[in-house]
């Protein structure tokens, strides 16, 4: 594996150990999660980052349907035990779409979006915990035009007043710095033309 596969490698493998700590749940391996890490780079090499936009592109959210997503899911889990590979499907589905969603420049504001009984789902902590981008999307823009303190401040401003505390005590969860990681490396490597 050459040096971008190595770094890349390394960053999912640490989203991985944050994932499963944060719910409490066995963490795979290291050598498993590197493993899985190199299948996913594979995909990368073969199937290529999304195109970055030029400067004065805004771009669109897009989703992957599920046809596309779910075999690009099995061929990064690869064999193994059910039981682990059950384990390994949410956060590995979360992976394949921050590698191959497209770009785009304006947040969703899913991250406040409330529900008719007035909650956020994206802003409680135990549903938060289930997804490896913490309170944004895997593809948010934020991850990379935002530097970690204006990130910070701009959750605090935009947070419901009640879950504040929460926010405090639990930055890891709802931004966790090893997916800003990652994503900014996705970011630099698209733009670095490979």
């Amino acid at each position: 594996m050459d040096m971008a596969g190595s770094t890349f490698a390394g960053l999912v493998s640490t989203v991985l150990d944050r994932y499963f700590r944060q719910n409490a749940a066995p963490v795979p391996a290291p050598a498993e999660r590197m493993e899985l890490a190199a299948r996913l780079w594979a995909l990368v090499l073969e199937r290529g980052l999304r195109r970055p936009l030029a400067p004065a592109e805004r771009g669109a959210p897009g989703e992957m349907p599920d046809a596309e997503v779910a075999p690009l899911v099995e061929r990064v889990l690869g064999g193994g035990a059910a039981a682990e590979r059950n384990a390994l499907a949410a956060p590995v589905r979360q992976l394949v779409k921050a590698c191959f969603y497209p770009e785009f420049k304006t947040c969703r504001d899913s991250f406040r979006a409330v529900a008719p009984d007035g909650t956020c789902r994206r802003q409680e902590l135990a549903r938060t915990r289930g997804r490896v981008s913490g309170t944004h999307c895997v593809d948010c823009p934020h991850w990379v035009a935002l530097t970690p303190e204006q990130h910070r401040r701009f959750l605090a401003r935009t947070w419901q007043p009640e879950g504040a505390a929460e926010l405090a005590e639990h930055y890891d969860v709802f931004l966790p710095e090893d997916f800003r990681a990652l994503r900014r490396f996705l970011h630099d490597y698209a733009r670095a033309g490979r």
